[in-house]
């Protein structure tokens, strides 16, 4: 019987797309996704064929709601004999734990809007390398432990935290943001817990970028070890 994997190997998997407009450039956009090395066996596959139409369909994205805004901005530039525009998008990804048969990563896309303005959107994909398919996060806790309240609970408590020390700045209200803008397949696993992120702009202004808020591993959940040193 074959042995299941307990580790993901990857390469990025790397595309770029530029569209014109009279034949000048107003859009570009630049992918970079993982791809399993090698993909020799029926998981591995299936993994690379989901980052693939992750792929197609930020290409789509691009081409379907971007090209007509940076054709806009080009157009109104060129009217008012200004500097003519260049919008960019970009999707990336980060790797973050890769053990005993878990691989998780986030991905994140990256847009130049219309003015200059940045507008990031970020994704999290936890794989159970056994069977080839998404862990959801309550599969992380023991079972009627009431995983959601104390997930909650403890991410308004590193809030709390960071708001007296100064390091970070909420929008008014952040207790009820945290929960109305709760997301359960927003997280992804590191070494050191396991990371809830909120959308760019929910909770705070866009200065915090993506909010991120990592809970140890332990302390009633998630059930999960704490990899080997």
């Amino acid at each position: 019987m074959k042995e299941s994997l307990t580790q993901l190997s990857t390469e990025a998997m790397t595309t770029e797309r530029e569209w014109t407009v009279e034949e000048i450039p107003v859009l570009t956009a630049a992918v970079s996704l993982p791809e399993p090395v090698p993909a020799a066996d029926r998981i591995s596959r299936r993994i690379r064929r989901y980052y693939q139409l992750q792929c197609r369909s930020f290409l789509r994205y691009c081409e379907a709601y971007l090209l007509p805004l940076a054709a806009a901005e080009y157009r109104a530039a060129l009217a008012a004999s200004q500097p003519l525009p260049r919008l960019h998008a970009e999707l990336t990804y980060q790797v973050t734990y890769n053990e005993g048969g878990l691989w998780s990563l986030y991905t994140q896309s990256r847009e130049q809007g219309p003015g200059g303005q940045t507008a990031l959107l970020r994704r999290g994909d936890t794989w159970d390398l056994a069977s080839g398919y998404p862990v959801a996060l309550s599969a992380l806790f023991p079972r009627r432990s009431g995983w959601r309240r104390r997930l909650l609970e403890a991410v308004e408590a590193e809030a709390a935290q960071r708001t007296a020390a100064g390091v970070s700045q909420y929008h008014e209200g952040v207790r009820r943001r945290l929960r109305q803008y709760f997301n359960p397949q927003n997280f992804y696993l590191t070494g050191e817990g396991l990371a809830v992120f909120y959308p760019m702009y929910a909770i705070a202004p866009a200065m915090e970028g993506i909010p991120v808020f990592t809970i140890p591993y332990g302390r009633g959940g998630p059930a999960l070890p704490a990899p080997e040193t």
